[in-house]
């Protein structure tokens, strides 16, 4: 596997940002506020969002030196306050690699260590085969498939929701 590290996001990851980021193969698999084209103005917009909570809950995935992805923990509220959202993106160039496998792991780990929570979520596209093989690789269970309920690129998608709990 390639060598990288979780670490806050710094304005001067906007180049690799854009570059990384402005990828149909990658929007296509991202809620919509995901912007494509992905353009300076909203990586600038992007940065200064992930830098407001302390700690950081949406961090990048630094790869061979650059900002080549992210990921983050998204706490909810309300009755939903003791669970997280993950969501997370890697660079075309690095798919495959084991990368997103561990950073979900690690991204876990960091998420019971800072966050009052007890379940960590993701919803993959029912088609996002990747994306799904590594919430699998990194521990998350598979607790529900709704069908068509995502609206993407003009067309109805599944949505699956897996999760993992907070070691007893």
């Amino acid at each position: 596997m390639i060598n990288f590290k979780l670490r806050p996001w710094t304005i001067k990851d906007l180049d690799s940002l854009v570059r990384y980021a402005d990828n149909f193969n990658i929007a296509r698999n991202m809620a919509d506020v995901f912007p494509h084209p992905y353009t300076y103005e909203k990586g600038r917009a992007f940065i200064e969002m992930a830098n407001q909570s302390n700690p950081p809950n949406i961090l990048a995935i630094e790869v061979e030196g650059e900002a080549a992805g992210g990921i983050g923990l998204h706490p909810q509220q309300d009755i939903y306050r003791k669970n997280a959202e993950m969501g997370y993106w890697l660079a075309e160039p690095f798919w495959g690699e084991g990368i997103i496998t561990e950073a979900i792991r690690q991204m876990v780990d960091y998420g019971f260590a800072n966050l009052d929570i007890t379940r960590i979520y993701a919803r993959p596209f029912g088609y996002n085969i990747g994306s799904q093989r590594a919430l699998e690789k990194a521990g998350f269970v598979l607790e529900a498939k709704l069908e068509k309920t995502f609206y993407k690129n003009g067309e109805y998608q599944d949505e699956l929701i897996y999760a993992v709990r907070r070691p007893a």
